[in-house]
């Protein structure tokens, strides 16, 4: 088996084929574009002109570089011309019928030698592989859009791939610069098997018109640090290609999370498949636009939700690393703030977190020191929700636990006064079941910061169906106020970010379970390939497999879907007490400090 792979033909010259045809141009390969459209040869011809001489100005290669490598770069419309190839990537249309057709046209022109790769995100390998004469030689390889710029590359193994053939590809995306990770052969391989199911949860959310398609963008970028919101990404991957994905997912999982929400089907029957139509969940300047335009469903910029009640101070309810950063975040915004524990003695340590917070602003240069004292100054610890009674807006952070907030509450019913807005911090729990706890749920609204609540800009606003309107008000006027985004979201498990979050989490662990892929390859996919800020297992050994599991529970229970059961492997590392970073041992072991 040839493993020069100097010569490459690159069979499918869409945005993908003609990302793919430049890196390799670029890395010094003779590369030899085919595609049946004279019009998509130009095209990239053209786009390769273009994304070079964009590169020679921004410095990243010279003119003789580029020169150079679009001298490397021949078209053609016959299939033929690959004859010389010691590897062909073929990247046409995601049908097993177009790709069989390729590869079995490709078995009688291209040498024995020679290695087939299919760029399918979706479809069987070892289907594919089933129809070639030499099934041995042909694999998965998958880039990610755009070419030049991701880093990911899955090298897919069937059964029948030798194994010279996967470390041949394997050493090339090396040389291209890429990260290659070696995975197995199932729909989606790892990342786009993580993240289509993700993007899948989010289309029925918009469906069911539980958040809007802003909200949830705004939500997951915001609350996970994500590049694009889903239904964004959506329109860009394009909604036609993701119901593929999720089709050929669900054939193989039969997983009522990968079954195709209704939606996509709808958008796709209509034509109406995202950035490439100029429409999609959004609407674009133009077929192919990237600019998002208002339309019917755009909020209008000075939408008021209403007159609120008037907040001048707050009180927060709690001694943790939460309930301190949330104190912090209103005593700047000028609210007087009692922030109360179950002792004197707690709420000055939760205080002192506070000083520490806020000399650390003071050092990096964020906060000026008469700003530091003004705002602790505005912060008064208490040892009793007593003190709680002439505020304005009270937020409890305590534990995350049903019967311990009912308690915390029936306790503010008494104490606070009448008028005032009673919030909750909780991720999971039903706001309304917390509200009834008092004699006025109507006071009552979920207000869920994310931590650290300092830094991170989201609150989840959740309304119960006894909310009053002017509460409603209040606090999207207090999230302003305090610099924070709200999205609006209903009393359900999870909200916005949990829902869609967890069970791609639950589904990483599940990979390593089955022994798919590995901890580090799956974080390095999800990392690289969807730029994710954390691979899942990072992330879930920084929020705590406890606090994890508790979450996948509430999701199970409340939807009843046997696929956000939590992962066995999940429920053993906590019951062996293996909780993350805090106990320096989860997925991975840390150094105890």
């Amino acid at each position: 088996m040839d493993t020069s792979l100097s010569t490459i033909a690159v069979v499918g010259l869409g945005t993908m084929g003609t990302g793919i045809a430049e890196v390799l141009a670029l890395a010094g390969r003779e590369v030899i574009g085919i595609d049946i459209s004279e019009a998509a040869a130009l095209g990239a011809v053209t786009s390769l002109e273009a994304s070079t001489a964009r590169a020679v100005g921004r410095g990243r290669i010279t003119e003789q570089e580029r020169t150079d490598a679009l001298a490397r770069f021949r078209t053609s419309d016959d299939l033929r011309t690959a004859a010389d190839a010691e590897l062909v990537i073929e990247v046409v249309p995601e049908t097993y019928e177009i790709k069989q057709q390729v590869f079995r046209e490709l078995d009688a022109i291209v040498s024995p030698t020679a290695i087939l790769a299919t760029g399918t995100n979706a479809l069987s390998v070892t289907r594919l592989a089933a129809e070639s004469q030499h099934p041995e030689r042909v694999l998965g390889l998958h880039f990610f859009n755009p070419a030049p710029a991701m880093k990911l590359v899955e090298v897919v193994s069937s059964v029948l791939t030798a194994p010279p053939a996967v470390e041949a590809v394997t050493a090339l995306a090396r040389e291209l610069g890429k990260e290659p990770v070696a995975v197995g052969d199932r729909p989606g391989f790892v990342a786009d098997g993580l993240l289509f199911g993700y993007l899948n949860q989010a289309a029925a959310m918009y469906e069911a018109n539980y958040a809007s398609r802003e909200d949830i963008d705004a939500a997951m970028k915001l609350g996970c640090g994500l590049p694009m919101g889903p239904l964004a990404l959506l329109d860009l991957i394009g909604i036609d290609t993701a119901r593929t994905v999720l089709e050929a997912m669900y054939a193989e999982s039969h997983d009522r999370l990968h079954a195709p929400a209704p939606v996509l089907g709808q958008l796709s029957s209509a034509g109406l498949t995202g950035r490439k139509a100029g429409r999609g969940f959004y609407t674009y300047d133009a077929p192919g636009g990237q600019a998002v335009v208002p339309d019917a469903l755009t909020p209008a910029a000075d939408a008021a939700s209403g007159a609120g009640r008037d907040v001048a101070s707050v009180g927060v309810a709690g001694s943790g690393t939460m309930a301190s950063g949330i104190a912090e975040v209103f005593a700047k915004a000028g609210y007087d703030v009692v922030l109360a524990a179950r002792s004197q003695e707690k709420a000055d340590v939760a205080k002192g977190r506070i000083a520490k917070s806020l000399e650390r602003s003071v050092t990096k240069g964020r906060l000026t020191a008469e700003a530091r004292d003004e705002t602790l100054a505005r912060i008064t610890a208490a040892g009793s929700l007593d003190a709680f009674a002439e505020v304005d807006l009270a937020v409890e952070a305590v534990a995350e636990d049903l019967g311990i907030k009912q308690q915390l509450f029936a306790a503010l019913d008494k104490v606070c006064q009448p008028g005032a807005v009673l919030a909750t911090t909780t991720s999971s729990l039903p706001v309304v079941a917390i509200a009834r706890a008092t004699a006025r749920p109507e006071d009552v609204i979920g207000m869920h910061f994310f931590n650290p609540a300092p830094a991170m800009k989201l609150v989840e606003v959740v309304r119960t169906v006894l909310t009053a309107d002017d509460v409603h008000a209040t606090v999207r006027a207090v999230c302003a106020r305090i610099r924070k985004h709200p999205v609006d979201c209903g009393d359900r498990a999870g909200f916005i970010v949990n829902a869609l979050l967890f069970p791609y989490l639950n589904n990483a662990i599940k990979m390593v379970e089955e022994h798919y892929a590995s901890l580090d390859d799956i974080d390095a996919a999800m990392k690289l390939g969807g730029g994710y800020p954390m691979g899942p297992f990072e992330l879930l050994d920084v929020v705590g497999l406890d606090v994890s599991l508790a979450i996948e529970k509430v999701l199970h229970k409340e939807f009843r879907d046997p696929g956000l059961a939590p992962a066995p492997l999940l429920e053993h590392l906590v019951a062996a007490g293996c909780l993350g970073r805090k106990t320096g041992r989860g997925f991975r072991e840390y150094a105890r400090r």
